[in-house]
């Protein structure tokens, strides 16, 4: 699983729990709560903040790995 999947796995995990937590009827959890409906507004919210997190991510990860992949010089004696 490259590094790309591994990451919208897990933003659409954090998508699908937040959305079962506001909205436990319409999956059928049997769980208390809010049974209100999620507004579309909540969605695009939810989706973009996924979404900068994800690129926020991606852009450190490619750095972190540019800065690891850098050979180290040894320190060159007198």
């Amino acid at each position: 699983m490259s590094d790309f999947e591994a990451t919208f796995t897990a933003v659409m995990t954090v998508i699908t729990r937040t959305l079962r937590r506001a909205v436990p009827s319409v999956h059928g959890t049997g769980v208390q709560g809010d049974t209100g409906a999620v507004s579309i507004e909540h969605v695009l919210w939810y989706a973009a903040a996924a979404i900068s997190v994800a690129v926020v991510a991606t852009i450190i990860w490619n750095q972190v790995k540019t800065t690891a992949s850098t050979p180290v010089q040894g320190p060159s004696a007198p």
